[in-house]
């Protein structure tokens, strides 16, 4: 059998009678977890490519189904408890909460968002769509580290696409911030395997540009696979934690308190 040596690997070159491109094999081997900076979020926020880049993650998301997602889990994990309060973080333009609202608000008509991002990027008619739906929602501005420990009591937290973009110990200690201030948190990463990896590299097709297909396989390689979430939350008898594959390309991550 033909191999190649790589890192110390040998490579098979065939693999049951079939060639096997060496670009291949190295995607289903490169799945430790990498992060690495995101083009998107070290451009200024009028450069073209960047707003480009913006039309292009609402895009991602439909195709993810992850405001579905959001929406299927949200009313299951409250256990009937009815939520008062939710905060998304790492809202973005903020276009992915107002999804899931549309498809949750007949649940819950009078509720409070706080759309929390470190960039001011969340227009006035976006969040004045929530209005008719029953809602409130604010924007604000701040370093999640920073913001978290001045926030009270809160209800549920939420975040789409935004854990992977920090170090475990940095998810620690946002987890403990979350912990000791939440009922319940819902939360949707890139799931960190081969097929995701290789569809990332398909984002032309669907008219995304050079930003985005670079940002998908970075947001891919420091995705989340497994209970690593899970390994990070607060050791507590208190929280129920769930995690798992969800869609062809998210990975679920729920923590709920059950006192």
């Amino acid at each position: 059998m033909d191999v190649i040596i790589w890192r110390g690997f040998q490579l098979p070159w065939r693999i049951a009678g079939s060639r096997i491109s060496f670009p291949v094999l190295l995607l289903v081997l490169e799945m430790n977890r990498l992060i690495q900076p995101e083009l998107l979020d070290e451009l200024p926020f009028d450069d073209p490519r960047a707003r480009w880049s913006r039309r292009d993650l609402r895009r991602v998301n439909a195709w993810m189904r992850n405001a579905s997602i959001m929406a299927k889990a949200l009313p299951t994990a409250v256990n009937g408890v009815a939520p008062k309060q939710i905060i998304d973080l790492g809202a973005g333009d903020g276009h992915f909460f107002l999804r899931v609202a549309k498809k949750t608000s007949s649940r819950w008509p009078d509720m409070k968002v706080t759309l929390l991002d470190n960039q001011n990027i969340i227009g006035p008619p976006t969040l004045a769509s929530f209005t008719p739906l029953g809602w409130h929602a604010e924007a604000v501005a701040a370093d999640v580290f920073e913001w978290l420990p001045t926030v009270g009591g809160m209800d549920v937290v939420v975040a789409n696409l935004f854990l992977h973009h920090f170090e475990d110990a940095q998810l620690v200690k946002l987890f403990r911030a979350v912990a000791g201030r939440a009922r319940l948190f819902v939360a949707i990463e890139p799931r960190r395997a081969a097929w995701p990896l290789f569809c990332s590299r398909l984002l032309w097709a669907i008219g995304c540009n050079a930003v985005t297909r670079h940002d998908a396989a970075v947001s891919v390689r420091a995705g989340f696979s497994g209970s690593e979430l899970s390994a990070l939350w607060p050791a507590d008898r208190d929280w129920q934690l769930t995690e798992c594959r969800t869609g062809f390309f998210s990975h679920l991550f729920v923590a709920r308190r059950t006192h």
